[in-house]
């Protein structure tokens, strides 16, 4: 039983915990929840990636969701990803919270009746500027901001795009890279293309990662590694625009 008034959340993760991330943080839960959770909040985690999901008849009883990065493609037909986009759907309609990342971003805008499927431009890994669009409707959850930056600075690490926004969506933020980077529906849904929740260090174990396995070229990665050296994302500032629409 949950403490009377507290808030109530669920993490959806989509990939395996790496041995970088089970030693350092104990597990990708606990690097979300050290980013979005707060004092007195219930976290619970769902490893949806290997068929764990939340009770259909308790939903009504969370606040939100946090649907993580993966290394599976948002558009791919594994039964998991099929069972996750039916629970997108269902909470879409129920208007719950449901903070998209990487991967939750795009398998979000798919189960929601928008495109996605392979980055035109190839992967995108390091430090990215986002720019927020000029003229969007200010989202309640960033009324909270003193003012709305132009440009964040947010970690990547992705070769899959969102192509087409579903219906009624509107595209908060994009960079020269990736057209949709942020997009929103209603305040109830928000769709973030980077890594809030990554610090640089698991970033560069994931580069080793993807470099070991031959997924990108050993002069791809030095290089987006001597640029991380001296560059800092914006994570405060991400880290605040997320809790105020989860808690909003």
């Amino acid at each position: 039983m949950g403490i009377e008034g507290e808030k109530r959340y669920g993490l959806l993760l989509a990939c395996k915990d790496s041995e970088y991330v089970k030693e350092v943080y104990g597990g990708y839960f606990n690097v979300f929840v050290a980013t979005f959770g707060e004092e007195g909040e219930r976290w619970e985690l769902f490893r949806v990636v290997e068929g764990e999901f939340p009770n259909m008849n308790e939903l009504q009883n969370y606040d939100g969701f946090v649907v993580s990065g993966s290394p599976y493609d948002a558009y791919g037909n594994d039964y998991w990803i099929l069972n996750l986009c039916l629970l997108l759907q269902t909470l879409d309609a129920m208007k719950k919270k449901i903070l998209g990342i990487c991967f939750g971003h795009q398998v979000l805008c798919r189960a929601l009746g928008g495109k996605v499927g392979k980055a035109y431009t190839g992967w995108d890994i390091g430090l990215r500027k986002v720019r927020i669009v000029k003229d969007f409707s200010p989202c309640a959850f960033l009324n909270g901001l003193d003012e709305v930056p132009p440009a964040l600075s947010i970690i990547e690490c992705h070769q899959d795009e969102v192509w087409e926004v579903p219906m009624g969506a509107e595209v908060v933020a994009f960079s020269d890279k990736t057209g949709v980077e942020m997009f929103t529906i209603g305040d109830h849904i928000l769709g973030i293309q980077g890594h809030p929740e990554y610090t640089k260090d698991i970033l560069n174990n994931l580069i080793d990662r993807l470099l070991n396995n031959n997924s990108i070229e050993k002069g791809f990665a030095e290089d987006v590694k001597l640029k991380l050296q001296t560059a800092e994302p914006d994570r405060k500032c991400w880290e605040k625009i997320c809790k105020m629409f989860l808690k909003g």
